[in-house]
């Protein structure tokens, strides 16, 4: 189950504050923000069915809020050239409902009964609801994608390839002899990186921005979507209150492999404390209070950790990189800013 980058916010600028952009020119922060208000509203009209009860099912994520990363990274992107252009709402849009129509699917295949503190739509009606209701809203992205033209239809299909295949790769698991650090970082850069990659890039199309800075924002949103689930993922060991937005050691309960747990066990450290969290981690999930606490303690003093968090900076260090042939000005800034908060965030 790897995490997906989103959580309860109530406003725009909450969502701005929460996620780490810092705006040094509030004429670019008012921008985004008009539009991170057009494309919540057109969300929730575009998830309307004939059906009342398709309508409401569709509604119930839209209605329990989120960061809107993948929005708010289009919004940006369409900063390197026209950030009014009339497509830029749209391809918002078409990224926002097909973020929340895996989000649907990942709460079936996990077996999920909270998301974003509200009940799980499975919980609520049924895992084949909750499916077909995510089936649903790929219809409805892939219909105002239509309105977009042949490419973002094109490189919509192409992002959903990516997150299905990310998906089937993290349920088989990593084949015999592969090394599962490296197949853990293919998995969230297929479903996490993809898609934010896509919406970034979608910004810079129709915004209009010149060709070598629409790839250089490509670059730069996969990049930063691994470094952003990586470090959620450590937040989940590392903070000591529900800075993640969930009960910190909620994914070692459970047996989500992240990436300090991967390294944990693959280290060969001899000494007590690292022999002794491959003991209790070797064994899946630590449902037990005790050893849950044990680890999590174990965890926090780990090199294991420390590898972590070096890993994760060099995926916002990496993400930066790939900014540098865009123009000089707010808009990268206000980019460069989420990978200062990305790498500062679980030092």
């Amino acid at each position: 189950m790897v995490r997906t980058v989103g959580g309860r916010s109530g406003t725009a600028g909450g969502a701005l504050t929460s996620i780490g952009v810092d705006f040094a020119d509030p004429v670019v922060e008012a921008s985004v923000l008009r539009t991170l208000a057009t494309v919540e509203s057109e969300l929730r009209a575009s998830v309307e069915s004939a059906d009342p009860f398709v309508t409401e099912a569709a509604s119930h994520l839209v209605e329990a809020g989120g960061k809107r990363f993948r929005p708010l990274l289009v919004s940006l992107g369409a900063h390197f050239g026209d950030p009014d252009a009339p497509l830029v709402v749209p391809a918002a849009l078409v990224m926002e409902l097909t973020h929340l129509a895996t989000l649907y699917h990942d709460d079936v295949m996990d077996e999920a009964s909270v998301r974003r503190g509200a009940p799980s739509a499975n919980s609520r009606w049924t895992n084949s609801v909750a499916i077909l209701v995510g089936d649903y809203l790929f219809a409805r992205a892939s219909a105002i994608a239509a309105g977009l033209g042949t490419e973002a239809v094109q490189l919509q299909a192409h992002t959903f390839a990516r997150l299905v295949h990310g998906q089937i790769a993290e349920t088989t698991g990593p084949r015999d002899g592969a090394d599962p650090v490296a197949h853990h970082l293919h998995v969230i850069a297929e479903k996490t990186g993809s898609l934010i990659a896509t919406s970034a890039r979608f910004g810079g199309m129709f915004g209009a921005a010149e060709p070598s800075h629409v790839e250089a924002l490509a670059g730069y949103g996969e990049t930063i979507g691994v470094a952003f689930q990586l470090s959620d993922d450590l937040l989940d060991i590392a903070s000591e209150s529900a800075q993640s937005g969930k009960t910190p050691g909620t994914d070692l309960r459970e047996g989500v492999p992240t990436l300090p747990v991967l390294y944990a066990l693959a280290s060969d450290d001899r000494d007590a404390a690292s022999v002794r969290l491959r003991e209790i981690l070797s064994a899946g999930a630590v449902t037990d209070d005790d050893l849950h606490a044990e680890a999590l303690t174990l965890l926090r003093e780990s090199p294991a950790l420390k590898r972590a968090r070096e890993t994760v900076r060099s995926y916002a260090e990496e993400a930066r990189s790939r900014l540098m042939v865009l123009p000089d000005g707010s808009p990268r800034r206000a980019l460069e800013s989420l990978c200062d908060f990305i790498a500062d965030r679980t030092s």
